[in-house]
């Protein structure tokens, strides 16, 4: 059985935290273990915090995915903002346009299994990280 997408709109502080139980409720329910669901979550923190940063507003979309028999879950963050010039290099480690560490989109990245990011000067960015299930589990945690 297939779950809802779960989309939280992204303009308070408060709005983190509820993305963030959303994306450990979903993690949760499709099987992942303690690291990774910390992992999402942290995923999940530094994307929204992002679109604070950066666009003041967006929204944050867990879903639950499959693909050759393998289950996981997708993270889409998107924001109407400025956008970023150079994603190449806001990938960069250390690379901030606001004073922060610049380890955001860098560890985003490192957290999951897969990372796109779309992003237009003036009309805003999409980020989708996907984290998939070992394939030694079944969906739902059953093994």
């Amino acid at each position: 059985m297939s779950r809802e997408p779960q989309t939280q709109t992204i303009a308070r502080e408060v709005d983190v935290y509820i993305a963030v139980s959303r994306g450990r409720e979903l993690s949760r329910a499709l099987g992942f273990d303690d690291v990774d669901r910390t992992r999402i979550e942290i995923a999940i923190l530094e994307l929204t915090r992002n679109i604070l940063a950066h666009a003041e507003r967006g929204s944050l979309t867990v879903r639950e995915i499959e693909a050759n028999e393998q289950f996981g879950i997708e993270i889409e963050a998107s924001d109407i903002g400025p956008g970023i010039a150079d994603t190449t290099l806001a990938l960069r480690d250390g690379y901030s346009t606001k004073q922060t560490l610049g380890t955001g989109l860098p560890g985003v990245k490192r957290l999951m299994d897969e990372f796109e990011i779309e992003s237009q000067v003036g009309v805003g960015t999409v980020v989708r990280a996907r984290r998939w299930l070992p394939r030694r589990r079944e969906r739902g945690g059953r093994k």
